[in-house]
């Protein structure tokens, strides 16, 4: 008695390309270099006049920058896993929040509290 089996693991993502195939390799690859290269030009042209701008831009392409590499080199997306994987991208990015603001917290008051006689801003 033989039985047929049917389960095709040859499924592509919404975007039509196979998980884990190089196309699908090569996009997260350009998306990580662009989503690395804007906060590094943010910084070194002060393009935003504001530095809490600046701040705020960097960890927004930092949370998308997770968020495609979860997609296009983790293979997560809602379907898979019974939704365990959308469960686990809502932690990352709530961990992400809770690390990115506790380390702006940190530098600013270390920078406030360690050097109270020195301005910091005049420093070049």
């Amino acid at each position: 008695m033989t039985t047929a089996h049917t389960d095709d693991h040859s499924h592509a993502d919404d975007d039509g390309h196979a998980p884990g195939s190089l196309r699908s390799y090569l996009i997260g690859f350009g998306l990580s270099v662009i989503l690395t290269a804007i906060p590094f030009w943010l910084v070194m042209t002060g393009a935003l006049d504001s530095k809490q701008g600046t701040a705020l831009a960097i960890m927004a392409l930092a949370v998308i920058q997770i968020v495609v590499h979860m997609v296009f080199f983790l293979h997560m997306n809602v379907r898979s896993e019974n939704g365990w994987t959308m469960m686990a991208l809502i932690f990352t990015l709530v961990l992400v929040v809770i690390t990115l603001t506790g380390s702006l917290w940190v530098m600013y008051h270390l920078n406030t509290n360690m050097m109270p006689g020195h301005d910091m801003s005049q420093i070049p």
